[in-house]
């Protein structure tokens, strides 16, 4: 009798997330420490304020002017909402540290759960790889710019890195990153909690310091209204096309919110405080993102200039150019402008970083459930060091080879960009569809719970991603010839292909996805 007025006791006292952690039949071995705060401040810091805007705002602009630029954000920022609430609800339920690998095995059933979490595991991996590269190319473009402009800037003999040399950039930054993830785990963790004030104070510091700087800002009109189709450098006459691509920077910059799911297992009252620190990170990540538009958009000098192969930055790098047209324009020197870019090329750095780690852990984690070939060599441990050290490597050489094509094609960062935000973004829709799909009898709701608006929302939702998995399929210029190719339909085609096709003929025989430790009553999850 007392034994069992300790355990109800010990019940009663039990975390809620750690509650219904034991119910799916899943013991708490993870130390459950972490605030909302620091959850909240972790998953903004994965989204990053700088390294989905910086790189894609050049192009975005050029597509069709400031304001397709700028509302574009407003309109995506409204559709990643849905996405937002229909995860939210899911992580409410399920508070695991597998996340979207998990949800969509359990929201699936026993008989769909092993293909969708085939599915949704190959995405991860696919996106989180190729999030490495835009990290590398991104920070690699910024350096180039930091060089050119500290050297004397395009106009006055600076130094302009060409192909092979910003290749050797993107590798070195691609194997420190992999160093640092196989020998230098606790320099990390200082890392990670640097990145995140970094974001913070480094993001408000750009926002605020930039109109100021700037000799002359645009006019609110200009900024809102003006809407301006760029065919001759783009090679585009549509304005639905235009328009469509201006998109593509809001697109790119609004996901990695499911950082927050990560880290359930280690949150206190993860059930409520997860789908709150997922719906807050979109939040903010989304009034901080037009923020930092809008201060570079008002700050532009002229806006042909920007283009310009002669201008200071070569026409390389247009938020380097208006940085530095705002400090050279006011001050005469460009030192403010790479004091500026420094703060930017580390949030690369950070960012990079933080998705190897993640890249890592998820190859490893599919590699444990032979989900890949050669798992064997995959799932091995550094002996001293204790980390997937082998898929770090595995990460990092990927990474690379899609980096190659840089000595030949112009719009490597655009295919590399698609490849990623189609893995990672597609992911998500795999345990959404599972969710609007299933029986609602089927689903144990935690407080977060969406009730008759699931189907709506989960509806609107999976479309949206659909929508944006399509349009990074397109051709960003035209004509097409092989600078301007835009590869990643043909990479993810043969990618994903293969991978479908080893489903087909041999992993759906033995492949079951995460193992449950209990059964729950009648099938519920």
């Amino acid at each position: 009798m007392v034994h069992n007025e300790v355990d109800a006791s010990r019940i009663q006292e039990m975390d809620s997330g750690e509650r219904r952690l034991n119910e799916l039949g899943y013991k708490q071995e993870l130390r459950r420490e972490m605030t909302l705060f620091k959850t909240l401040a972790i998953s903004f810091s994965t989204m990053t304020l700088f390294t989905g805007i910086t790189p894609l705002y050049g192009s975005s602009l050029l597509y069709a002017g400031p304001a397709s630029l700028v509302w574009g954000w407003v309109v995506v920022s409204f559709f990643t909402c849905f996405v937002g609430v229909a995860m939210a609800e899911i992580c409410s339920s399920f508070p695991t540290t597998g996340s979207l690998y998990f949800w969509a095995a359990h929201l699936a059933g026993p008989k769909w759960g092993p293909l969708a979490s085939w599915c949704c595991a190959w995405l991860e991996t696919v996106g989180l790889i190729a999030g490495i590269g835009t990290q590398a190319y991104a920070g690699s473009q910024t350096l180039q710019s930091i060089i050119l402009l500290s050297t004397g800037t395009n106009k006055d003999g600076g130094y302009l890195a060409p192909k092979w040399l910003f290749l050797c950039m993107y590798i070195g930054l691609t194997v420190i990153w992999a160093f640092l993830n196989t020998f230098a785990l606790e320099v990390i963790a200082f890392i990670d909690i640097i990145s995140i004030w970094w974001q913070v104070i480094g993001g408000l510091v750009i926002v605020i310091t930039l109109p100021l700087v700037a000799m002359t800002t645009q006019s609110a009109s200009y900024v809102f209204t003006n809407f301006e189709v760029a065919s001759e450098q783009t090679g585009i006459s549509s304005k639905p096309y235009a328009v469509i691509l201006s998109f593509l920077v809001s697109q790119y910059s609004l996901y990695g919110y499911d950082a927050a799911a990560h880290l359930t297992e280690e949150t206190k009252g993860a059930d409520k405080n997860g789908p709150i620190a997922i719906l807050s990170s979109i939040a903010i990540i989304s009034v901080f993102g037009w923020a930092y538009i809008l201060a570079l958009t008002f700050s532009i000098q002229d806006f042909s200039y920007l283009y310009d192969p002669t201008n200071e930055t070569a026409g390389t790098f247009v938020p380097a150019q208006i940085l530095y047209d705002a400090f050279h324009g006011r001050y005469q020197s460009s030192t403010g402008a790479i004091i500026l870019l420094c703060i930017i090329w580390a949030s690369f750095f950070f960012g990079g970083l933080s998705i190897t780690t993640s890249a890592a852990r998820v190859v490893y984690a599919l590699s444990r459930d032979q989900g890949l070939p050669f798992s064997s060599v995959w799932q091995k441990l550094h002996p001293k060091h204790k980390v997937p050290s082998n898929a770090v490597w595995l990460c990092a050489a990927i990474c690379i080879l899609l980096g190659l094509p840089i000595l030949k094609v112009n719009v490597v960062f655009t295919a590399i960009t698609s490849i990623c935000t189609i893995g990672w973004v597609g992911g998500y829709a795999v345990p959404i569809f599972a969710r609007f799909v299933m029986p609602e009898m089927n689903f144990n709701a935690g407080p977060f719970y969406l009730g008759k608006a699931r189907r709506p929302i989960c509806l609107v939702a999976f479309l949206w991603i659909c929508y944006t998995c399509s349009v990074f399929l397109l051709p960003t210029f035209y004509p097409i010839t092989w600078n301007t190719f835009n590869y990643a339909p043909v990479a993810l085609g043969v990618g994903l292909g293969l991978v479908m096709l080893w489903w087909m003929l041999d992993a759906r025989k033995w492949f079951k996805g995460p193992v449950r430790n209990i059964e729950t009553e009648n099938g519920k999850v």
